[in-house]
C-alpha cells in the first residue's frame, strides 16, 4: 500500500443523551467537565474506541483492552516481546516491524521501553504516529444528574442482611452536543508506513465509533454520531492550517433556545475555504 501523501483534517460531531460518556475517576466517575461546566471526553477515551472498532474490523491492534483481548498476551510487554522478539535489540528494526504489524502503532505511535536478554540489552523506542485527535468538548455547559442506587441482593455475608456496599451512585449527562477535531500528518505517515487505505479505515472507525460500545453508563442509542467532516488537502503541507480548517466548522445554538435538549436546537454549517471542501458523512 502506498504511503499517505496528502494532509487530512477531520471533525466529529456527536450527541450524548442520558449517558456518562467518559467518567472521571478523580471525581467519583462523574462525567468529565471543565471548570466552566463544559462536557469533555479525553483523547485517550476516543482512541480506545477507535482501536476497538478497528479490531472488530479485523485489524491487528497492539493496545488491546482487557475485555476485548483476542490473543493470549496479558500485558503489552508480553505482546511486544513475543511479536517483536527478533527486533528487541534493534531500534530501527523494531520500529519497522511494529508499524507493519499493528495499525494503531503506525496510526497513533507507541512507546516501546522493554529490557532484552542479557546485561545491558533492551530497547527504548518512541514512535510518533501521524494521526492526532483532540479531546472532545460540548458546545455548551452540560447538566449532570446524579442518582443513588441500591442493590437488591447481598453481595457478601450470610445473606440475612444487605452488606455495606449496597449503596452506590450513577451519573449522567442529560444532553450535550460534543465536537472533536483531528489531523493526519503525511510527513509522519512516511515514517510509520501509514497509508491512504489506513486513513479510510480510521474514517470508518470514527463514523461507527459508538457501535458495540454500550454499557450501563452508556445505554444503546445514548451516544450518536451526528456528522463526520473529512477534509483531504491537495499536498503534504495542506492548503490551510489545521486550526483554520477546524475553525471553518460552525456550531451555533439557535437564538430561541435557552437550554439545548437535542441536536435540533443547533445549526451546523461550514465556512467556505477556496479549493478545500469536506466530505460530510452521516451514519
Amino acid at each position: 500500500m502506498a504511503v499517505l501523501e496528502k494532509k487530512i483534517d477531520f471533525a466529529l460531531v456527536f450527541g450524548v443523551k442520558n449517558a456518562n460518556p467518559n467518567g472521571d475517576p478523580l471525581s467519583g466517575n462523574m462525567p468529565r467537565t471543565t471548570i466552566d461546566g463544559v462536557g469533555e471526553l479525553s483523547d485517550v477515551c476516543l482512541k480506545r474506541k477507535i482501536r476497538d472498532r478497528l479490531q472488530e474490523a479485523g485489524e491487528k491492534i497492539f493496545v488491546q483492552s482487557d475485555e476485548n483481548r483476542i490473543d493470549e498476551y496479558k500485558t503489552l510487554k508480553d505482546r511486544a516481546v513475543s511479536e517483536l522478539k527478533d527486533a528487541m535489540n534493534d531500534a530501527k528494526k523494531l520500529t519497522e516491524k511494529a508499524c507493519k504489524t499493528w495499525i494503531d502503532v503506525r496510526a497513533f505511535g507507541q512507546l516501546f521501553a522493554y529490557k532484552g536478554e542479557g546485561k545491558g540489552a533492551g530497547v527504548s523506542v518512541g514512535i510518533r504516529g501521524p494521526v492526532t485527535i483532540q479531546s472532545a468538548f460540548s458546545h455548551d455547559p452540560v447538566n449532570v444528574t446524579s442518582i443513588q442506587i441500591t442493590k437488591s441482593v447481598s453481595g457478601e455475608g450470610d445473606g440475612t442482611k444487605k452488606a455495606s456496599d449496597t449503596m452506590g451512585m450513577k451519573h449522567r449527562v442529560d444532553f450535550g452536543l460534543y465536537v472533536t477535531f483531528g489531523s493526519i500528518n503525511p510527513q509522519l505517515a512516511t515514517k510509520t508506513g501509514f497509508s491512504y487505505e489506513d486513513a479510510q479505515k480510521i474514517k470508518q472507525s470514527l463514523l461507527h465509533i459508538f457501535d458495540n460500545d454500550a454499557s450501563s453508563a452508556r445505554p444503546e442509542g445514548s451516544m450518536e454520531v451526528i456528522q463526520l467532516y473529512w477534509w483531504e488537502h491537495s499536498s503534504k503541507s495542506g492548503q490551510y492550517s489545521s486550526a483554520k480548517v477546524h475553525g471553518s466548522l460552525q456550531v451555533e445554538l439557535k437564538e430561541s433556545v435557552k437550554k439545548p435538549q437535542s441536536i435540533d436546537d443547533y445549526t451546523i454549517s461550514i465556512k467556505t475555504l477556496d479549493g478545500l471542501k469536506p466530505e460530510v458523512l452521516t451514519y
